[in-house]
């Protein structure tokens, strides 16, 4: 070849390359400027949370990917660049990446920053992914913005949900159809009304991770088994859901189990649960037995235990060591009442132990005032322990009617204190009136300690029954009389109805 014709030939090559080259740089040029649009474009909505969180896939196409790492396909080496930038990112603004170290990590730091920044808008601070650094592997536009949209529709108001997530993170990773609507559906079944769901998940958020066929199901199924009207549940999980993730055989039935051993019936049990669902919370062995060998070492009978949790069950769960021992005190120095006088107070009147010393001593005070010794005053206690929490302006008004109407020595006050509880307007009076247009004068434990209809009877008799000691007197119940008459209604009562009866009070 001559050198012209190579001169020739190199000549025609530099012109073609003159012209491939920018048609390269303008194809590159192109494919960058869209590769940056759309980041532009994807972070520009990312923050835009119109009326509730969008999951539809037409408003978010450039996520419709099969993989939560988003852009382009990375070989080996690739993947480890990128998560050595991801995780100096992390670094950088305080967020500990080890556990991250086996989980799927997007494919640029671009899309890490997102989901930070989504997440510290909804109040996440870099403290509380340290808590749950997971969270960082789910994807904003597949896992946080369905979710937070679902949690958001059934009840829990969008700025509670960054406390929601906060508490517990896991649920980024659920799956609405599978896991979480399945859960919601299940409460709804159990009569959780549809305005309380929202409240009963903030309550225990963890709910949304039980499967239904196991603790949930089993707990439920028991506590109707022993009594619990399938009605009633709902209610319960509203107040106290922590129950649904009790098992049966570890915690529900051994403290049911140990109840019914101090003499409860499982249907008076089955009546505290219903309304104090949270009595589930109580440990067994830190918190109620210890409990009971106080209230044992205080005096109480063991054979008042019964009347005592049914009257008071709170009492299972208190510091009662410390309440029975200041009370005690108390009693002692300011009301001259003795240990064992005490240890009667408690079995009559329970809730003793929790009523604050400064409301008690304002009915002691006006007893005292209206010159009842001090001696009387504690006896009239020990009898009916009810009097140290009555309003003192309900007092005045039956004391006052007392003197100036029924004109009785104060003698009879002492010995029936029974008459402060009466209801001055709808039995005191009208009694008293009846009594005086038929001209029967009687103590005030004859009209007073007895029903309407038998009240009724008495004024139709020939003759006035004779007067009894004296009743004693248990809050919630009825009153019972010398020899174990017990007034009523009703002529005949097994004790396990009386016990059952005495449970109105909850």
């Amino acid at each position: 070849m001559s050198p012209l014709s190579a001169s020739r030939k190199s000549i025609k090559t530099l012109s073609s390359l003159v012209i491939v080259i920018p048609k390269l740089v303008s194809i590159e040029t192109s494919r960058a400027l869209r590769t940056h649009d759309r980041t532009l474009r994807r972070r520009a909505g990312l923050f835009r949370f119109s009326a509730s969180f969008s999951t539809q896939s037409s408003k978010y196409p450039e996520y419709e990917m099969p993989s939560v790492t988003w852009g382009v396909v990375q070989g080996r080496k690739e993947k480890l660049v990128s998560r050595v930038i991801i995780c100096d990112y992390l670094k950088g603004i305080g967020i500990i990446p080890d556990e991250l170290e086996n989980l799927e990590l997007p494919s640029t730091v671009e899309v890490m920053r997102e989901r930070v920044e989504f997440l510290q808008k909804l109040g996440l601070t870099v403290d509380d992914i340290n808590e749950y650094p997971l969270m960082l592997g789910c994807s904003v536009r597949k896992n946080m913005i369905p979710v937070l949209g679902y949690l958001e529709k059934i009840g829990i108001q969008r700025p509670r949900l960054g406390e929601f997530v906060k508490n517990y993170p896991q649920v980024l990773h659920a799956s609405v159809v599978v896991e979480l609507a399945p859960v919601v559906k299940f409460l709804r079944g159990l009569d959780v009304e549809k305005q309380d769901i929202g409240y009963v998940l903030q309550k225990y958020p963890e709910l949304l991770g039980f499967k239904l066929e196991g603790t949930m199901s089993t707990s439920v199924a028991y506590l109707v088994s022993i009594g619990v009207s399938p009605r009633d549940i709902g209610p319960m999980v509203t107040q106290y859901p922590y129950f649904l993730g009790m098992r049966v055989g570890t915690v529900i039935k051994p403290l049911v189990d140990y109840l019914v051993s101090l003499g409860l019936l499982k249907k008076i049990v089955a009546r505290m649960l219903e309304k104090r669902a949270y009595i589930l919370g109580y440990d067994l062995e830190e918190t109620v037995k210890p409990d009971i060998d106080c209230l044992i070492s205080f005096g109480i009978r063991r054979e008042s235990l019964a009347s005592v949790i049914a009257q008071y069950p709170q009492i299972l769960g208190l510091p009662l060591k410390a309440k029975l021992s200041s009370q005690q005190y108390f009693f002692t120095l300011k009301l001259k009442i003795d240990p064992e006088g005490f240890a009667e107070v408690v079995e009559k009147m329970p809730q003793i132990v929790s009523l604050n010393q400064n409301v008690i001593m304002k009915p002691v005070e006006f007893l005292l005032g209206r010159g009842i010794p001090s001696e009387d005053v504690a006896k009239m206690i020990v009898k009916c322990p009810q009097l140290v929490a009555l309003r003192v302006e309900l007092m005045k008004n039956s004391y006052y009617f007392f003197k100036s109407d029924i004109g009785r020595p104060l003698k009879e006050l002492i010995e029936f204190p029974e008459y402060f509880t009466y209801s001055l307007e709808s039995r005191i009076k009208p009694r008293y009136q009846k009594l005086q247009s038929r001209g029967i004068r009687s103590s005030l434990n004859w009209f007073l300690n007895c029903s309407d209809h038998r009240f009724e009877e008495r004024m139709q008799a020939q003759y006035i029954e004779r007067d009894f000691e004296g009743p004693s007197f248990c809050i919630g119940g009825k009153l019972e009389l010398p020899g174990g008459q017990i007034v009523s209604d009703e002529e005949v009562e097994s004790d396990d109805e009386v016990l059952y009866r005495r449970t109105v009070s909850l």
